[in-house]
Order: structure tokens, then C-alpha cells, then sequence
């Protein structure tokens, strides 16, 4: 990147920043502005008394000036501190709003993006960007605008004063400046090379620190903490090297500005201490001269930070930027169609889905009745869950069409469509708020009767009694503090308050015991009537009673029917049953443990290959072709 590019570039941030979140905050800006233009000339003024408190006061001997220009000081300082609490609060106000505004536009936008975009960008990156970038941006603020306030308008009077005292001394003060323009363009972009790195190495380090926080069971179970600490002490290592590095570059700019002041006042000592010497300026001119000029480097130091800041920051604008501009693939459609009415029968018709090279649904036909439970088996990898990841347009097929009361899922809005749905998963997303917001979240139009009646109906009240504070209990992060049953049955009460016509069950009771999976089956059950179900499990014995059964394998529907007529036709679902039954096994794992410790079995016993009485072979062979073992 050319110096002229990145200046462009530079350019392009700074309007596209304006124009977002910095000119709806017009009015406090030029209130700010007001004030540190205030607080900058006061510096003016004070040089420019130099010269009668030294001339008058020091060298005249006047008496009658020492109250006229101590008074003169003292009102500047007041002045000055009063414009600088001024400028500070309101450039907070600004600094803090803008912050706010664009973290929430953040979140929003992320939350929008497609299930694709969150698997390929970590959680600990995303909190990065909101948190951290977002805070390095409300910096940019103060120190841009206090630059172009508050500084350029102290070094502009200030070079006044000079200019007004000697322009010649002025030009010497000054001669320094062509030098340090090449190593300052060199600086900058070093500076953004740096801060690229250090965002970077900070979006790592979140994403580490995320995946510990959530794994801590299984790192504690294998005995990873000394890995995972290693693995993030090298991350940390990186971090610090490239922020050091950054930092490094941006404080080279006012080191630069320091030693172009240091040639400066040695030129003006040489060239001015002549001419005083010789009686041609007074001492109270070089006082105020050299005043102005000292009080000039300050801010033009400052000035010279602002691009370290700038620099910085942008690294970590250009990524907030790249994120909001980022569109998912998945939109509703300029004319969306009206949502159908009452309960909807839902179809897939000859659908085709690949996530890149692997085949993921083969021509899927199934139809799900309206108002009837239509249940999904088949081996993991058959397309149950993708199914119901079309239905709510998490992903679309490549062939095919998804319908929903007789109207393809892509002609309905995004926001009608999934307002369709009421999901229940085997892993409840509860939030660390009180249990009441959970199930509530964020609706106020619930009345007490109505709540009741959702709590009893999926027998959450049945443990209210155990909890502290009853509904006002906090349920801890991810809803730790209740059991797996328990955060099923707050799932379930969700999905009672949303009504929606169409329910999704996956796994909803595979990671439950005997107890617990009972009163989730019978609060499933009162949801389930009068709406289009559909169920994936692998417990057959949860799906035994279901309308319909659709029996998937390699992505296409190879059997439905009820229990007793897939059972009747042998096949895949036969098979399945009995193993499931002849093991007692109530998982996929345990069941393929169980078939592969009847083939070892087999093995040492010599067996001939067919079917033998204990059935060693038929779980064998069904674990093979189920699970792949």
C-alpha cells in the first residue's frame, strides 16, 4: 500500500465513520469544539503575556502591572479549566454513544448472518470485534477530535504569537519539519502492519479463552489445563510482541516531532541570543517567543500521536467495517408471500443438498401431515437435522423444493417463516438471567393465568418448589443451575407461550434418565396436539406412537409408514428396532459397543458367517451399516 493509498483509505474510514455514528451527534460536537477552542487559545494568551510581565514587570519595574497581568493569568487558567471539563464531558457523552451505537448495530448485523458465517468466524473473534475493536474506535474519537479542536487551534494561535514576535525566529523554530514527513509516512504504515497483527492475536486469544470456559469439564476430565494454559501462553507471547511492536511505531511520531523541537530551539538560541545581545529584541519578546514556541510542541506532539491512534484504530475499523458489510446469503424475498393459516402440512419434493464435495440430502420426498406427528430415524448422517435446517431456511437446497402450507419456504419473509416454528433440542439454550426471563424472554404481554397454565403444562411447576426464589431464581450460564430435564421443561413452556402451528423435536429427550424422560415425553406430548410435529430421535420407543414415520438413509427416504407396518415389512427400521431392543441400549454409542462386542465374541468362537440363534451376526452386521463400526 502506497503512502497516497493509505491515505485514501485512511480518508474513506473517516467519512464512512462520520456518516454513521459521529454526525447524528452534530450538536454536542460543536459544543465540544466550542470549548477546547476556548481551552487552546488560552494557551495563546498566556505566551502572549510573557512580554509585559517580563518587559513591564521584571525589567521596568512597574508596580501598578503586576495586578493588571497577574489578574490577566490567573482569569486565563480559570478560563482553561473550565473549557477543559467542558470539552471532556461531552466528547465522553459522544465517545460513549457512538461506542453504543455501533455495538448494537454490531450485534444486530451478526445475529442476522447465516449459520455458515458462525462457522467459520468463532464466537471469541465476534466478541472481539464487538467488544475490543469497538472500544479501540471510541478512543479514535477523543483523540481526533481533540486534535482538530483543542490542539490545531493551540498551535495555530500559538504560531501566532510567534509569527507576531519575529517572523524570522519562527522560520528557524521550525526548520526541522521537512525532515521528519518521509519517516512519519514510513511509520504510519508500519503502525497499521502492527495493529492488523495485535487485532488479530487478540481475536485468537478470546476464541482460546471461549473454548476453555465452555469445555472446562472435558479439559479438567483429560487433564488438558496444562496444554490449554501453554497454548494460550504462546498466543499471549504473540499478542504481546505485536502490540509492543505497535506501539513502538506510534510513539516514534512524537519522538520525531521532539527532536525536530530540539534543532529548533537550538537555531532559535543562536540566531535570536544575537540579536538580543545586541539590544535589537527585548528579553520579554524572546520570553513570549519562546513561550508560544514551547507551549506549540506540546500540542503538535499531541497532534503527531493522534496518527499512532489513528493507525491503530483503523486496523480494527477496517474489520468492523468488513463485518457490517458482510450480507448473508440467506434474505427474504423482495415480495414475500403471505404466511399460510392454521396448521400447515409440511413437504420436501426431490431435494438436493451438498456443503461442498459432501452429499448431504440425495432427493428427499417426505410430507408430514398437518396436525400429525411425523417422526425422522435413521443413522446419523441419514439428513434428519438438515431437514429441519430447511424447514426454518437455515440453509436452502440446491434442488428441490421446501413447502409450507402449499408455499415454498424462500417466497415466505425470513421473520414469517420462523415464526412458524417452535423448536425443542436435546441442548436447551438457556441464558444466565432469572428463570422467569427465560421462559418470558422479553414478552410482557403474558398474563399470570397464562403463565400458570403454560408452567403446570410442561410440569416446570412440579419443580418450582425446590428453587430458591422460585421463578426469580437465576439459572446460572447456560442454565447450569438446573438439571437437564429441568431446562428441557423450561424449553418446552417457550415453546407453549410462542403457539406456533408447526413443532420441531430433535433428540428432545435423548440425554435425559428414565425419570426425567417420562415427564418431558408427557409435557412434549401435550404440546404436540393440535400441530404439525416433527421428531427426530433415536430411542424408537419415543416414536413408536407417532402418526408417520419416515425412515431416511444417505439423504433419502427409503420407508414411512406407522410402527407396526415398518415393522411388518422388515427392512431397515426392523432392523434398527431390533437391535435397539435386543441390546436395551438406549443410544446409537451404546448400541454399536454392544454389536461391536458381539463380533469379538463371534470371532473367538469361530464363527461360520450366517445368522446364529443369539443373533451375533444380525447386530454385526446392522451395527456395520447404522454406525460404521
Amino acid at each position: 500500500m502506497t503512502p497516497q493509498t493509505q491515505n485514501d483509505s485512511s480518508a474513506h474510514l473517516l467519512g464512512w465513520l462520520w456518516r454513521k455514528y459521529l454526525r447524528k451527534h452534530l450538536g454536542l460536537l460543536i459544543g465540544s469544539l466550542v470549548f477546547m477552542a476556548l481551552e487552546g487559545s488560552m494557551l495563546g494568551a498566556l505566551s502572549y503575556m510573557m512580554r509585559p510581565m517580563f518587559d513591564q514587570i521584571f525589567v521596568e519595574g512597574q508596580h501598578g502591572a503586576i495586578w493588571l497581568v497577574g489578574g490577566a493569568i490567573l482569569g486565563i487558567f480559570v478560563i482553561r479549566a473550565g473549557a477543559s471539563v467542558g470539552q471532556k464531558a461531552l466528547l465522553a457523552l459522544i465517545s460513549q454513544r457512538s461506542a453504543a451505537d455501533m455495538r448494537t448495530e454490531l450485534l444486530d448485523h451478526l445475529m442476522e448472518q447465516d449459520s455458515s458465517f458462525h462457522q467459520t468466524h468463532p464466537p471469541g473473534f465476534l466478541i472481539q470485534r464487538v467488544q475490543s475493536d469497538v472500544e479501540a474506535v471510541g478512543q479514535v474519537w477523543n483523540a481526533i477530535i481533540t486534535g482538530a479542536g483543542r490542539d490545531l487551534v493551540s498551535l495555530v494561535i500559538l504560531m501566532g504569537v510567534a509569527l507576531s514576535v519575529d517572523w524570522q525566529w519562527t522560520l528557524v523554530a521550525c526548520i526541522g519539519t521537512p525532515i521528519m514527513v518521509l519517516p512519519s509516512a514510513v511509520v504510519q504504515k508500519f503502525v497499521r502492519r502492527r495493529a492488523r497483527e495485535a487485532r488479530d492475536a487478540g481475536a485468537k486469544l478470546s476464541t482460546r479463552l471461549d473454548e476453555v470456559f465452555h469445555g472446562i469439564i472435558p479439559v479438567k476430565l483429560n487433564r488438558l489445563e496444562q496444554y490449554q494454559s501453554n497454548r494460550y501462553r504462546t498466543l499471549t507471547n504473540d499478542l504481546v510482541r505485536a502490540d509492543v511492536r505497535a506501539k513502538l511505531g506510534a510513539a516514534a511520531i512524537p519522538g520525531l516531532i521532539d527532536v525536530m523541537a530540539g534543532f529548533g530551539f537550538l537555531g532559535v538560541l543562536v540566531f535570536g541570543g544575537s540579536e538580543i545581545i545586541a539590544g535589537e529584541k527585548t528579553i520579554g519578546e524572546f520570553m513570549s517567543f519562546f513561550t508560544a514556541i514551547g507551549f506549540a510542541f506540546e500540542p503538535l506532539r499531541r497532534l503527531g500521536a493522534v496518527s499512532g491512534v489513528w493507525q491503530n484504530a483503523a486496523a480494527a475499523i477496517e474489520r468492523i467495517k468488513e463485518l457490517l458489510d458482510t450480507q448473508p446469503t440467506l434474505q427474504s424475498p423482495a415480495l414475500p408471500k403471505p404466511a399460510p393459516k392454521g396448521t400447515p402440512e409440511v413437504r420436501l419434493e426431490n431435494v438436493h443438498l451438498s456443503y461442498g464435495d459432501t452429499k448431504v440430502l440425495n432427493g428427499a420426498t417426505l410430507v408430514a401431515p398437518a396436525g400429525k406427528t411425523t417422526a425422522l430415524v435413521g443413522a446419523s448422517g441419514a439428513g434428519k437435522s438438515t431437514v429441519f435446517n430447511l424447514l426454518t431456511r437455515l440453509v436452502d437446497p440446491q434442488l428441490g423444493k421446501v413447502l409450507i402450507g402449499g408455499t415454498e419456504a424462500k417466497d415466505l419473509s425470513i421473520p414469517d417463516l420462523r415464526g412458524l416454528f417452535s423448536v425443542v433440542s436435546q441442548d436447551a439454550a438457556l441464558f444466565d438471567e432469572t428463570l422467569r426471563e427465560n421462559i418470558l424472554l422479553g414478552r410482557s404481554d403474558v398474563s399470570i393465568d397464562r403463565l400458570n397454565s403454560v408452567l403446570k403444562a410442561a410440569h416446570v411447576q412440579d419443580f418450582l418448589p425446590k428453587l430458591s426464589q422460585a421463578l426469580d431464581t437465576p439459572v446460572g450460564p447456560r442454565g447450569s443451575a438446573l438439571s437437564g430435564g429441568q431446562r428441557q421443561r423450561v424449553a418446552i413452556a417457550r415453546a407453549l407461550l410462542r403457539n406456533t402451528p408447526i413443532l420441531l423435536l430433535d433428540e428432545a429427550t435423548s440425554a435425559l434418565d428414565a425419570q426425567s424422560e417420562q415427564v418431558v415425553q408427557e409435557a412434549l406430548d401435550q404440546l404436540a396436539r393440535g400441530r404439525t410435529t416433527l421428531v427426530i430421535a433415536h430411542r424408537l420407543s419415543t416414536v413408536r406412537n407417532a402418526d408417520k414415520i419416515v425412515v431416511m438413509d444417505k439423504g433419502r427416504v427409503v420407508d414411512e409408514g406407522t410402527h407396526d407396518e415398518l415393522l411388518a415389512r422388515g427392512g431397515i427400521y426392523a432392523e434398527l428396532h431390533a437391535l435397539q431392543f435386543r441390546t436395551d441400549g438406549p443410544t446409537a454409542d451404546s448400541l454399536a459397543l454392544a454389536a461391536q462386542g458381539q463380533r469379538q465374541q463371534g470371532s473367538g468362537q469361530g464363527s461360520t458367517g450366517s445368522d446364529s440363534p443369539d443373533g451375533t451376526n444380525l447386530l454385526s452386521r446392522i451395527a456395520r451399516r447404522w454406525f460404521g463400526r
